[in-house]
C-alpha cells in the first residue's frame, strides 16, 4: 500500500466540473450503453469516479477491492447470485448454519396475481426477493398499497445499477414476520475477508436518523464511520457477539470479501442478508483519510 498521505484525500475535493459532467452522464450511460461486461464495467469505473473523485486501483482497499468484487467474474459464481436473492439466501443460511438463523417465510408471491389474493398479516415485512432498498413494514393492519408492491415485478435491478449478480434472478415478493415483533431493530452488519470477521458495523435509527458506529471483533470502537454519521449513542458489546461472528465466519468461508447482515434481540441471532458489494462499492469514509487505516486492518494477513 501507499503511505496515508498518499492516498487521494477527498473525493469532496474532486472538481467540479467533473462532477457534474458525471452527474449528467452516467444516468444516461447506464441506460443506453450495451448491456454486456464491457458496458457494465465500464460505467463501474466511472462511477467510482464520481464518488470517490479517483479511478480505483490494484491497491489493496477498501472501496478498490469491492470494486474487483462486482467487476470480475467472481460476481457471477453461482453461490454470490444465489445469495443475491432474498428467498434463495435462506437455502444457503440453512445448510451452513441451520434454519434457525433465518428469519421465517410467510409466503413468496410470484405473480402480481398471488399479490391480489394475498391476505397480508397486519405486521409484517415486504420485500421484493430480486432487489434491493424497497421494503414495505406494515403495522396494525395499516393501509397497504398493492399496486406498489406489484410493481416490484416490474423491476430489473440488473439494469438499474448493473450489479451483475442480479441480471438472472426471477421477480418475487418475499412476505416475513417483523423481525422481533420490532420495526426498529439491533442491525449488525460484519465485513469478513476470506473467511475471517473483520469489522462489525451496528445501524441505528434506519428510518429516521440513520447513524452507525464500527467495530473490531473484540467489540472496539473504531474513530471512523462510513458514509452515515458516527453514532455518539451507547453500543454495549452485544450478548450474542460471539455467536454472531461464529455464523458470519461459517457464511462468509466460500467468499473472498462478503458482509454477512445479521440482527439480534441479546438473545437470538438472525441472517438479514448477504452483500456481495457493500455500498456498490461507494462507501466513502468518515473521515477520508480512514479508509487507507480501514484497508490495513481488513486485508493483513
Amino acid at each position: 500500500m501507499r503511505a496515508p498521505n498518499e492516498l487521494d484525500a477527498d473525493a469532496g475535493d474532486k472538481p467540479t466540473f467533473l462532477y457534474r459532467v458525471l452527474d449528467k452522464a452516467l444516468p444516461r450511460l447506464r441506460r443506453y450503453l450495451p448491456y454486456n461486461r464491457f458496458c457494465d464495467n465500464l460505467y463501474h469505473r466511472l462511477l467510482f469516479l464520481k464518488k470517490h473523485g479517483r479511478l480505483p486501483s490494484q491497491r489493496p482497499l477498501w472501496n478498490d477491492m469491492w470494486f474487483r468484487v462486482k467487476t470480475s467474474r467472481e460476481i457471477l459464481e453461482p453461490l454470490r447470485v444465489q445469495v443475491s436473492d432474498k428467498e434463495l439466501v435462506k437455502d444457503y443460511v440453512r445448510k451452513t448454519v441451520g434454519d434457525q438463523y433465518n428469519v421465517p417465510t410467510l409466503a413468496v408471491l410470484r405473480s402480481r396475481h398471488e399479490v391480489d389474493d394475498f391476505e397480508f398479516p397486519a405486521n409484517c415485512c415486504i420485500k421484493p426477493t430480486h432487489a434491493s432498498a424497497q421494503v414495505i413494514l406494515r403495522t396494525e393492519g395499516a393501509p397497504l398499497d398493492r399496486e406498489r408492491i406489484k410493481s416490484w415485478f416490474a423491476i430489473n435491478y440488473y439494469r438499474h445499477g448493473r450489479e451483475s449478480n442480479y441480471r438472472t434472478l426471477q421477480p418475487k415478493v418475499i412476505v416475513e414476520p417483523l423481525i422481533f415483533g420490532s420495526t426498529n431493530v439491533d442491525d449488525f452488519k460484519v465485513f469478513c475477508w476470506r473467511g475471517v470477521p473483520r469489522f462489525v458495523q451496528q445501524d441505528f435509527d434506519r428510518h429516521t436518523n440513520h447513524t452507525r458506529k464500527i467495530f473490531d471483533t473484540a467489540w472496539n470502537e473504531q474513530d471512523f464511520s462510513i458514509i452515515y454519521p458516527r453514532s455518539n449513542a451507547p453500543a454495549p458489546k452485544p450478548a450474542t457477539l460471539d455467536e454472531m461472528l461464529a455464523v458470519a465466519r461459517a457464511l462468509s468461508a466460500p467468499f473472498s470479501f462478503i458482509r454477512i447482515d445479521l440482527y439480534s434481540d441479546g438473545h437470538q441471532v438472525l441472517v438479514g442478508e448477504i452483500t456481495n458489494c457493500s455500498a456498490n462499492a461507494g462507501g466513502f469514509f468518515l473521515p477520508r483519510t480512514a479508509e487507507f487505516r480501514a484497508s490495513q486492518l481488513m486485508f493483513s494477513p
